[in-house]
């Protein structure tokens, strides 16, 4: 396996734990869920472009699957 699929490997555990750590505090607020959310789509991001590939596919999905993603997180973000 290449080394840079490694340190992203290890940086998607890195940010999983953090996401877990910050889900089980004792405070709920729309600044945590966002913050869960926004590591959420990067820990997305970094699975779809690296894993699968989709820094290789054409300009257009890449664009539709940020707005469909940012679209779904201030949806989210509006109803809490």
């Amino acid at each position: 396996m290449k080394k840079s699929l490694i340190l992203i490997y290890a940086f998607l555990l890195v940010m999983t734990i953090t996401t877990a750590l910050i889900a089980n505090s004792s405070l709920v607020s729309t600044v945590m869920v966002a913050l869960i959310l926004v590591l959420s789509s990067i820990k997305f991001f970094m699975v779809a472009f690296q894993f699968m590939e989709l820094k290789k596919a054409h300009s257009f999905w890449k664009i539709s699957l940020i707005m469909t993603l940012g679209l779904l997180i201030v949806v989210i973000i509006g109803l809490k």
